[in-house]
């Protein structure tokens, strides 16, 4: 499938379109395949704008509200656009009793970002999640693949400076 005028938007280049129709294209005949196609795309973008949900679903021959439907459902998928580098920091009990909220509260004042929020240079993300698994390491933060334990509020900006 090949779609001759793309949709514009800011944040999609004529590349990425290109790698959104071959995933369109791998999958447009598999039923049950609109997960596939969405987590490919927002790989490739880094999230679902409208554009590109509407683009996916006239590929797939799929009304847009179903794809809509399952992009807004399932919250491995992201509607808004999200950070380079996503921190995750645990917001469990070890991790509050420990001092999360000194981390959080640090983070914030550092780069105005709130748990669920993107900076405005796109540069982070933060998300407050319940357990990260690693309750040894308290309090507990992972940005990417990175997992960093005992986390303190005086080093913490450090520890991300290091993520451009």
């Amino acid at each position: 499938m090949t779609c001759l005028v793309k949709p514009h938007h800011e944040d999609i280049t004529d590349e990425m379109w290109e790698k959104i129709d071959i995933a369109i294209k791998n999958n447009k005949d598999t039923s049950g395949a609109i997960i596939t196609v969405l987590r490919e795309c927002q790989e490739i973008v880094n999230y679902l704008p409208v554009v590109l949900i509407n683009h996916i679903a006239d590929g797939m021959n799929l009304p847009r509200s179903e794809v809509f439907g399952v992009a807004s459902f399932y919250s491995l998928f992201s509607l808004e656009p999200k950070g380079r580098h996503t921190i995750k920091v645990c917001t469990g009990t070890a991790c509050y009793v420990k001092g999360i909220r000194e981390v959080i509260n640090r983070i914030d004042g550092e780069y105005n970002l709130k748990e669920g929020e993107t900076t405005e240079d796109r540069r982070f993300s933060l998300e407050g999640v319940r357990c990260l698994g690693a309750c040894g390491l308290a309090p507990v933060m992972v940005i990417g693949d990175d997992t960093h334990g005992s986390v303190a509020a005086e080093s913490v900006i450090k520890s991300i400076e290091d993520y451009k």
